[in-house]
């Protein structure tokens, strides 16, 4: 039965297309109206309030509506909101430059600005192609990428994505992409534990840098979490040991940091719990706080100059954006990065962690549908499986993680899920209580959500259904 809408949601399913959305469930489910945020919360039209657990596709860092954020957003408009950045250049995007080259590993001291995720992948794709074409080395035309990767959804990014529900239908448009398995510890078939993990799994990427590497131009990787195939975690050997190789059979390593950086794993960036410095690395969604798009793609200092020489060699990387190196975006970047030296916000989300994980554990591992809990940093998974014994995961087409998530929507919690894994990734200044209502809130859904689940498979099976 249709939902009787208000008339912001009328006039929305009129004419806007939503994002990652079969539209259809829309008449269902229609968009929740925001109207405004605070700290973790988003509060609708009606003044319903609900705790964004996902930081709004992982991109908020320090809360909705922040004042400092916005102070600076407010001044920055009233300066300069937007100039060319082809022989043009400002503050702003000056010193985010400085202060992402000091931030990042070892080795990347360039900074190219893109404008959103999946431009700054299609940015290190180009620039390490590029390289390799100027640098004499032409037969290295493919990439490597992992089973079950997301990085973005423009076609370069799908090309090197692994997940079919975003790139299958686009097959023929796509580049010819290597494809090695990817680790995956919640059912790992070397039996290793996290602990003890050697990263057995790297030697399906080795057999295929030894097979191509003469025609191969960079790996691409989303350090230590592949966020959108279910926050698949692994541990920081195996991006160690992808470097060596990397660097072995002369293959650029790309880090697509994307999802992960800026505090979400425990450390700024992923790549510091394996000691590593890539070749490139791709940034944005917590880059600006949540407030504009904004990304960047650091590289080294070699990469670079084969690019550096005179105009009529066309060695120059000619790609643009028209809001490249956007002095708003990069103001609010700015204050972003200043927030994590003046604010001790590591410690802050390495406390906040370990509250959630020993919350998430009592909560979840007794659950017979939770097939493990797993969190690196402040980013936290439940997989949920048909059977926790042999792991055996529920059919994609129960939806039952999208059923979850409507549930919780009701009590007052966003925990949108990715398949039939839901997950924690909320601001980094979410308080202890929210923390708790967060966690209880999603147990409590999960319970009912079975509880009635359960009861509709006893009675279209004819059997009587379990004890409670």
């Amino acid at each position: 039965m249709k939902q009787v809408l208000t008339d912001l949601q009328a006039r929305d399913l009129r004419h806007v297309w939503h994002p990652c959305s079969q539209m259809k469930d829309y008449e269902q489910f229609p968009p929740i109206v925001i109207k405004k945020g605070q700290g973790v919360w988003l509060y609708d039209e009606n003044n319903h309030r609900y705790l964004d657990a996902v930081s709004s596709w992982w991109v908020n860092l320090f809360g909705h509506a922040n004042p400092r954020i916005s102070q600076v957003l407010s001044d920055q408009a009233f300066t300069l909101e937007h100039t060319i950045f082809a022989n043009f250049t400002h503050e702003p995007a000056i010193k985010v430059a400085e202060k992402l080259v000091a931030l990042t590993p070892e080795g990347l001291n360039k900074v190219f600005f893109a404008d959103n995720g999946s431009s700054a992948i299609e940015v290190a794709l180009k620039m390490s192609f590029q390289y390799h074409m100027q640098t004499g080395k032409t037969a290295k035309k493919r990439f490597l990428a992992l089973t079950d990767a997301y990085h973005g959804e423009t076609l370069g990014a799908l090309s090197v994505g692994g997940v079919g529900l975003y790139n299958k239908v686009y097959q023929p448009l796509l580049l010819d992409t290597l494809r090695a398995q990817g680790p995956d510890c919640f059912r790992c078939p070397f039996q290793d534990k996290p602990e003890s993990c050697h990263a057995q799994c790297i030697q399906y990427v080795e057999e295929e840098l030894h097979a191509h590497h003469e025609e191969m131009t960079a790996v691409i990787i989303e350090p230590l979490i592949q966020a959108a195939a279910g926050m698949k975690m692994y541990p920081p050997i195996y991006l160690k040991r992808l470097r060596e190789l990397c660097t072995a059979y002369d293959v650029h390593l790309i880090a697509d940091e994307i999802a992960v950086g800026f505090g979400r794993t425990g450390t700024v960036f992923a790549c510091e719990q394996a000691e590593i410095s890539p070749d490139f690395m791709c940034l944005s969604k917590g880059l600006t706080g949540g407030y504009l798009p904004l990304s960047a793609v650091l590289t080294t200092d070699a990469i670079y100059n084969a690019f550096y020489d005179d105009y009529g060699t066309m060695k120059a990387f000619l790609h643009s954006h028209s809001y490249s190196g956007n002095p708003l975006a990069c103001r609010v970047a700015l204050e972003v990065l200043t927030m994590f030296e003046e604010e001790q916000v590591i410690d802050m989300i390495q406390n906040k962690g370990e509250r959630m994980r020993a919350l998430a554990l009592e909560a979840f591992d007794q659950l017979p549908y939770v097939g493990e809990y797993r969190q690196i940093g402040l980013v936290g998974a439940i997989e949920l499986v048909a059977n926790y014994r042999t792991k055996e995961p529920f059919p994609n087409e129960a939806r039952i993680g999208y059923q979850i998530y409507q549930r919780a929507l009701a009590k007052g919690l966003l925990i949108r899920p990715l398949g039939n894994i839901l997950y924690f990734m909320p601001p980094y200044i979410i308080s202890d209580e929210e923390m708790g209502f967060m966690i209880h809130t999603t147990k409590e859904t999960i319970v009912q959500f079975f509880e009635e689940w359960e009861g509709i498979n006893c009675l279209n099976d004819n059997q009587h259904c379990p004890s409670s």
